[in-house]
């Protein structure tokens, strides 16, 4: 039992202060206990009624269970979960609080992937998680840790072979993102497709290893991902430099092409000295939000007429494949924020750039490839949805749109009239 001191402060009954830590941790073991006697109770109230031939009791409280440490949020605390007998046919109590063999809370299992994969060792575990959880902390040592990422591998192996049948992209966004090995000489090319399904849900399609993102190596992506029954997108988005572009080609001819606005400013600013670069940047920064095709061509003619003399190389770098910078103005304008760029691949990738800071790379290509996969599969979490879902379906259905806005059949005819 607590009881409060003159001072303010709490003890147990031996008169020993207890420390705010430990208090919280007392707190949690009482409002469990109460949490699960309530449970068990609402559930033999629910079922009073039923009685045998003889007329006893079908379902009766029977005493507590044995004792078991629960690590959660707040610590390390144990407890002892009420028993109910139920004796009917096909019937059994079970707590949704506190599942049998529980002992860690839902939040502690997410929270230890998200350590490890964002630079804890698996070392450093042994310190660090009994001043988080208590010294009696269950079931997250560096031994479950390395068991923990041996699960991660087999989770990535079903991932590459799943079946893609029932699934339809109306955006794929792809990258190729490069970081260090310990162990090994070359540096990896984790090859990345993101996919936008028909809710507006961002999901992930693949991760893969590539070589300096060579058109082979995509090819053998595609043709993977085809084999498993995957349909070709509407629109593909990336940076210009990509092996993807003639993989995609050869593979889903179909799909149309955007090329990755953010990283195209950057490579037109990288030709420019630095005097010249915040008035370029923000006349690029016009072009990609231009309001319509016409707008955004103005002014690129307004980029090349005044840098063309001195500095070829800039607007070579912002007019080369220019008709794939304008695709976007052929789909809903709800969606340009999300098509204009690989956005939501660079930012993923900014948790694994920064594990990699920590720990010098991953030992291997197969580890460094299964913490890309398992980073991206929990970033997935919290992916925003595209905005205006309800139009997702048109644009799969091939609906015409024109500067952000959807064409009738009478503006597509009287426009081939004009033409």
């Amino acid at each position: 039992m607590l009881r409060i001191l003159e001072d303010g402060s709490e003890s147990k009954g031996n008169g020993l202060l207890q420390d705010l830590d430990e208090l919280a941790r007392e707190g949690a073991r009482l409002m469990l206990a109460s949490a699960l006697d309530a449970e068990a109770t609402e559930y033999v109230e629910r079922h009073r009624g039923e009685r045998d031939a003889v007329g006893h009791a079908q379902v009766v409280r029977n005493g507590k269970a044995r004792s078991r440490k629960v690590t959660m949020g707040s610590g390390t605390v144990p407890i002892s979960a009420p028993r109910v007998n139920d004796r009917r046919p096909g019937e059994r109590f079970t707590s949704k609080i506190l599942p049998p063999y529980m002992r860690k809370s839902p939040k502690v299992a997410e929270v230890i992937p998200v350590l490890y994969l964002r630079g804890l060792s698996t070392g450093d575990f042994r310190e660090a998680l009994p001043i988080l959880l208590g010294d009696d902390a269950s079931g997250l040592s560096p031994t479950a840790i390395t068991r923990l990422t041996a699960a991660w591998e087999g989770e990535y192996r079903e991932f590459r072979r799943r079946d893609l049948r029932d699934r339809e992209y109306a955006y794929v966004w792809v990258d190729g993102i490069h970081f260090n090995i310990r162990l090994e000489a070359d540096r990896l090319c984790t090859l990345v497709m993101l996919g936008a399904r028909a809710d507006g849900t961002k999901e992930l399609i693949a991760v893969e290893d590539g070589y300096r993102e060579s058109t082979e190596s995509w090819l053998t992506l595609l043709r993977d991902l085809k084999r498993r029954g995957m349909r070709a997108p509407v629109l593909t988005i990336g940076d210009g430099a990509l092996g993807f572009w003639a993989a995609v080609r050869e593979v889903w001819p179909v799909a149309r092409q955007q090329r990755d606005w953010v990283h195209r400013m950057a490579n037109v600013l990288d030709k420019l000295p630095k005097r010249l670069q915040p008035a370029a940047k923000q006349l690029l920064r016009e072009m990609m939000y231009a309001e319509s095709r016409a707008e955004a061509e103005a002014l690129v003619g307004r980029f090349a007429s005044g840098y063309a003399a001195k500095y070829p190389k800039a607007v070579a770098s912002l007019t080369r494949d220019q008709e794939y910078l304008y695709s976007h103005f052929d789909f809903p304008a709800e969606h340009w924020k999300h098509i204009r760029s690989t956005n939501v691949i660079e930012s993923a990738f900014a948790t694994l750039r920064l594990r990699q800071r920590v720990t010098k790379g991953a030992g291997s290509r197969s580890k460094g490839l299964t913490m890309a996969f398992k980073l991206l599969e929990m970033a997935q979490q919290r992916w925003r949805k595209l905005n205006a879902p309800e139009l997702l379906p048109l644009v799969l259905a091939g609906a015409p749109f024109r500067d952000g806005m959807q064409e009738t059949d009478r503006e597509k005819k009287d426009r081939k009239v004009a033409a």
